[in-house]
This record gives C-alpha cells, structure tokens and sequence, in this order.
C-alpha cells in the first residue's frame, strides 16, 4: 500500500513539472494574484489628508501594503522604475454613532478609514486604477475609540490591504 501511494505521490509530482514546463509564463501562486510578467513593486508613502488624523496610521497604511505585496506575490520592492506601483492618501478617518438607543445614547459606534489609490502597471496600463477604498469596524457605544482604536485600525488596514491588492491582481 506504501510502494502505491509512492508512486502515486511521484507521478504528481512528475505532471506537476510537466505541466509547469510546458505551460510557460502562467503566473499562480496561492493568493490567486496575477502578475505578469512583472518583477518590481514600489509602495509611495500614504500621506494623512483625513480631518481627523491617527499620527501613526500613514506608516502603518504603507507598511501594511508592502506587507500584503512580499507576502502574496514574488515582486520585489524597489524605491524607483518599478513596473507596478501604488501611491495615494489617506482621505478619510471617521467615528460616527450607530444603532441609537431609546435613551438617545449611540449602542455602537463606527470607526471608518477611506484611502485613495492611484495603482499604475508600466507593463500593462489598462490595469491602472484610481479608485478610493472605505472599510470600518465598530465598537461599543459611550467608550472611547482610543481603548479600541488599536485593533480596530488592525482589523480595518487588513480588510483595505484586501480590496487594493485585489483590485491590482486578482483577475475574477
């Protein structure tokens, strides 16, 4: 039973290769993100422009891009000439109350970050885009953000990471 299960294994290993070999520049990886033929990747710096500014949130918004990019793909970050690249500002940075009570007192409320991205592909340009991106989280009314506002950013910046990098490379 192990000898079958051996060869078994080797043979998919084997059409594995072969199917690797013979279908050239197929771009897959586990995230589902194309590249093309794209090597280089540069991230500009997420300048705060919200009315309501989170001092660390601009480092964080461009760290947890480059994350998200050496993580899911094999581009390598560079600071200039890169074939893809991402750059924007942070627009928005908002709480505002939910679910109101009988008593007037908000049972929630909602923090929400709005980016805009501008991502431009050297290799390919109708891929580029502008768009803004909003996402949010809540938290429970009459506390303050600054208990919660820590992982609610976490939280928020990964759904973000999310939107942007699909929008650049998923093709669906």
């Amino acid at each position: 039973m192990k000898r079958i299960k051996s060869i078994s294994t080797g043979v998919l290993f084997t059409l594995l290769a072969f199917v690797s070999v013979t279908c050239g520049s197929v771009t897959f990886n586990m995230s589902g993100a194309t590249i093309g033929n794209a090597k280089t990747c540069q991230v500009g710096y997420f300048e705060n422009r919200a009315d309501i500014v989170n001092p660390r949130l601009s480092a964080e918004m461009t760290d947890a891009l480059k994350d998200k990019i050496q993580a899911s793909t094999s581009l390598r970050l560079v600071n200039s000439n890169a074939d893809v690249m991402f750059e924007g500002e942070i627009t928005g940075y908002n709480v505002q109350p939910q679910q109101i009570t009988a008593q007037s007192v908000a049972a929630q409320d909602r923090l929400t970050v709005t980016v805009k991205v501008r991502f431009t592909n050297e290799l390919d340009p109708d891929k580029n885009y502008d768009k803004s991106f909003s996402r949010f989280q809540q938290y429970p009314g009459g506390e303050s953000l600054s208990s919660h506002e820590s992982k609610l950013v976490e939280l928020i910046l990964e759904e973000l990471m999310e939107d942007i990098f699909n929008e650049a490379f998923a093709n669906w």
